[in-house]
């Protein structure tokens, strides 16, 4: 094949890496190995960099935490041991056998020599209004950030006095015991996936190529630029911190999309082979057109996780960044190291063969064999056969359906998950949570006021918070009493309020609502030397969070959007096409989210998922999602209106491209969106309900795009659009290799198309 007339796709990018890795292949192989091991290595010497507590919410909670960072005053990690009556009937807060019981917790928590500030609630009046309940209060010394590495040892001795003392409920709660709580399920979470993931994924591909060699490829491969990127990220953290989140993510999407492009570039190359290329031309052709449209996909993911830069919170940073890294690092892999090995090992990546079926799928499914060597679905055939016969009407069907899955997205409820919510009953703190807040409403969910000002000592500023206190009690935001400690050194004084709510987060919000728009205005605000009175706490940080992200949704869509239409224009060099994939993108997105709403808002099937009571979708969530699917949809999209473009310049009309591209890659399309929907579902099977609701979410939309876009949607408005497909203004022709299909010469006949059954009119 002479230049001349080899395809312009060929002599791209992912051709020169593919032929360079066939012909150097033990050079590609021993360079990513090198590769993997040096980033697993600068990873363990730089050590990863996590998020700090004071960074991850934004607004006045930030300002918060950076005024005490700034003073030297280092915001301790909470602790409270609630001590309570097992029932109604039972020894009281006056009785002296309940007494022993408070003092026995304050000497343990004493003896840990762990905790500071130890205060009993007959000195404080932390006792609650019915008698049956206590609130032993304490802090854990040291750096906060560490706490929950420190504070097993007064968990320990708390539990011992609880064995001691059956007739009362002994349970401790706070900002330690909590993460470290959350920590160890959701490394029990991680763990599962991690186990789950990849023995599903090698399944899949077993009985997807019926070969043991061929299935193993793309799970190496992917596995291997996760580690890599695990070190990768390491190092950046010292630029952008990371998070445990951020490194799920990475797992996720690097696990899926590492699979998908291997898959793609594999099944290309033996669809070539079986078609009777020799191995050099079957690799050349798959770099050309499976490599290529890897890098375009790659490419996109990666600029729509630049979108999550946009958000200015630290969590969105660290997720965006991790995921475009491990994108990235699959997608290089894929387009040389898998040549490479492709090239090493010829005939035996077909070793281990499976019986018959396996035999069958590895050389297209079931179906028949056209001119090409590809074979023809017989069920998406049969679809498509339908679809085409009126394919308006199919896009009214499919189009509303969609749309009617998207409707309960209109009135979705976002927020941040309380412990009760986030860890159900699977967790005994989550339910100590409940039953503190209870007792004693807003008692461990206090808002945190820091006044600074220019002599925390002057008259004016003293008695500005003393009425700050008295004006959230009479407002009804808070149930008293209001602690306030005052810092001379730093003119700061931090005020901790109980809000009046307790657990109810609606009551709750409402009640740093009026703290922050109606007491702080009529008293700080008008003091005379208050320099800033920002306000915090959990219930803060949460309402703040949302805030934020709610404000980033319309920067980050527009940019996600506009860049992924502008990736498909430059690709296909068409603007209907690119504003087509936007479209069904945004519908198969919205459908997602209306899922979403349904299920864990509404509790609509709720218990099939394990999902009890949340009655909200977690507030990072619909803007994750978005990103991550406008990239992940991309792979589909590029792979098959690749296949129908490469028909179309190969001189069929519209129709017969669209065909030939829907139905010779419906086996490789449906067998990746298995591998994602299953990768997907095993996070959605995990006990975290922000896990949950993210499995679910990806592998729900996952499933429409594969079917009812890449199959129904996306065929039938191409046939409608027709020749108009493939409009290029004059203006755009200029764009870089662009190809005008009218007079486009047909590629030669080893790269020729296969044939297809005819889908005839009605």
């Amino acid at each position: 094949m002479t230049d001349r007339e080899r395809p312009r796709s060929t002599r791209g990018l992912a051709a020169r890496a593919g032929a360079w890795s066939a012909r150097h292949p033990w050079a590609a192989v021993g360079g990513w190995l090198v590769f993997v091991v040096l980033a697993l290595a600068v990873g363990a010497t730089s050590g990863r960099v996590d998020v700090k507590e004071s960074e991850e919410v934004p607004g006045e909670s930030r300002r918060v935490s950076r005024l005490l960072e700034g003073a030297g005053l280092e915001h301790p990690a909470g602790e409270a041991v609630l001590v309570q009556a097992r029932s109604p009937d039972g020894a009281g807060t006056g009785d002296p056998e309940f007494r022993g019981t408070v003092d026995a917790v304050v000497d343990a928590v004493r003896g840990t020599g762990l905790a500071s500030g130890v205060t009993s609630p007959y000195a404080s009046g932390a006792l609650s209004a019915d008698g049956r309940s206590a609130l032993v209060r304490f802090d854990v010394r040291g750096d906060p950030e560490r706490a929950d590495d420190r504070v097993g040892p007064v968990l320990d001795a708390v539990a011992e006095v609880a064995d001691r003392h059956p007739d009362q409920r002994v349970e401790q709660f706070g900002d330690a015991s909590a993460g470290r709580a959350m920590d160890e399920a959701y490394g029990d979470d991680l763990a599962r996936a991690e186990f789950s993931a990849l023995p599903l994924a090698f399944g899949i591909l077993l009985v997807v190529f019926g070969a043991v060699v061929a299935a193993l490829l793309p799970v190496a491969l992917a596995l291997s630029a996760f580690l890599a990127t695990t070190g990768l990220v390491a190092a950046v953290s010292h630029l952008v911190p990371m998070s445990d989140v951020a490194n799920s993510v990475m797992l996720l999407v690097g696990l899926a999309v590492g699979v998908d492009y291997c898959l793609f570039y594999l099944r290309r190359e033996r669809e070539e082979r079986a078609a009777g290329r020799d191995a050099a031309t079957a690799l050349r052709i798959a770099a050309a057109t499976s490599g290529h449209a890897v890098l375009v996909s790659g490419f996109t993911v990666i600029v729509a996780m630049g979108g999550m830069f946009l958000t200015g919170v630290a969590d969105f940073k660290a997720m965006g960044l991790a995921t475009l890294m491990v994108v990235a690092v699959a997608m290089t892999g894929s387009v040389t190291v898998l040549p490479a090995l492709l090239s090493l090992l010829g005939d035996r990546v077909e070793k281990g063969r499976l019986p018959r079926p396996g035999d069958r799928l590895l050389r297209g499914g079931r179906g028949r064999r056209g001119r090409g060597g590809a074979r023809s679905s017989r069920i998406w055939g049969a679809v498509l056969r339908r679809v085409l016969r009126r394919p308006g009407l199919s896009v009214v069907l499919a189009g509303g359906a969609l749309l009617l899955l998207a409707l309960p997205a209109a009135g979705m409820r976002t927020a941040e998950l309380t412990p009760r919510q986030e860890l159900g009953g699977s967790v005994p703190v989550a339910a100590t949570y409940e039953r503190m807040n209870e007792a004693f409403p807003g008692g461990s969910d206090r808002a945190e006021v820091v006044v600074r000002a220019d002599d925390i000592g002057a008259a004016p500023v003293r008695a500005a918070i003393a009425g700050f206190g008295d004006r959230a009690v009479a407002e009804g935001a808070s149930g008293g009493p209001v602690e306030v400690t005052v810092h001379p050194r730093q003119n700061l004084a931090v005020l901790e309020v109980p809000l009046a709510g307790g657990p109810d987060e609606k009551r709750s919000e409402r009640s740093l609502e009026i703290l922050r728009d109606e007491v702080r205005p009529a008293t700080l605000d008008r003091a005379e030397g208050v320099v800033e009175a920002p306000i915090g706490g959990s219930t803060a940080a949460s309402v703040d969070f949302t805030d934020a992200i709610g404000s980033a949704v319309p920067p980050v869509f527009a940019f996600v959007v506009v860049l992924a239409f502008l990736l498909m224009l430059v690709f296909f060099r068409s603007p209907v096409i690119a504003l087509t994939a936007v479209v069904l993108n945004l519908l198969s997105a919205g459908a997602a989210y209306g899922i979403l709403t349904a299920v864990f808002q509404h509790g609509w099937g709720a218990g099939l998922v394990g999902a009890h009571g949340v009655g909200a979708v977690v507030s990072w969530l619909p803007l994750f999602l978005f990103v991550i699917l406008f990239g992940l949809s991309t792979d589909y999209h590029v792979f098959v209106v690749s296949r129908i473009r490469e028909a179309r310049l190969a001189g069929r009309t519209t129709r017969d491209a669209v065909v030939h591209g829907v139905v010779t890659t419906a086996g490789v399309v449906t067998s990746a969106a298995v591998i994602m929907v299953g990768v997907f579902a095993v996070f959605g099977t995990l006990s975290m309900q922000s896990m949950k609701q993210m499995g679910l979410g990806l592998a729900v939309a996952v499933l429409i795009d594969a079917t009812v876009i890449r199959g129904v949607l996306l065929p039938a408005v191409m046939v409608l659009l027709g020749e108009r497909n493939w409009y290029l203004p004059r203006r755009l022709r200029r764009l870089p290799g662009a190809v005008p299909t009218g007079g486009a010469a047909r590629p030669p006949a080893a790269a020729a198309p296969a044939e297809v059954p005819a889908v005839r009119p009605e």
